[in-house]
């Protein structure tokens, strides 16, 4: 049974959605971008935590506002290379900054404070992206999950 609700969501994710995750690339609309996210992110949650409702609700929450987020300032060919350098500084040195490029497309990341929330270990990150000549800088949060991941709050 499990097996047949992981493959329709994996369908619907990928086959229904793939208008979704054209949206989401084509600059304009952003509303694709959080559906993909909220539906991997509830997939993922599912999947992590053997179906509970929480983790499924969790991770679609998650997803969604991460998909929002990336979807807004980055196209989706910058995308892979924006994820290595939230990766190096989520796991580096706080101060440091990381850059990434492609093409006239690039940005960088930079961890400004490490701390707790309870047990949860969390770091404050600017992210700064340049895209057709215009810069789009946001502050984040991220904290860590049990299994090791980053979450952006």
């Amino acid at each position: 049974m499990k097996l047949i609700v992981v493959t329709a969501a994996l369908l619907f994710t990928f086959g229904a959605g793939s208008s979704a995750f054209a949206d989401a690339c084509s600059g304009r609309d952003h509303t694709g971008g959080t559906v993909a996210g909220g539906l991997l992110g509830g997939l993922l949650g599912g999947l992590l935590t053997k179906g509970n409702g929480a983790g499924i609700i969790g991770g679609a929450l998650v997803g969604g506002l991460a998909g929002n987020a990336i979807s807004r300032d980055m196209d989706c060919e910058d995308r892979p290379y924006a994820a290595r350098s939230y990766n190096d500084s989520f796991h580096g040195p706080v101060g440091r900054r990381v850059e990434w490029h492609r093409g006239p497309n690039h940005g960088y990341i930079v961890t400004n404070r490490e701390y707790y929330r309870g047990p949860r270990l969390c770091r404050d990150f600017t992210q700064v992206v340049y895209r057709r000549g215009r810069e789009f800088d946001r502050d984040c949060t991220a904290c860590q999950r049990r299994d090791g991941e980053w979450e952006f709050l």
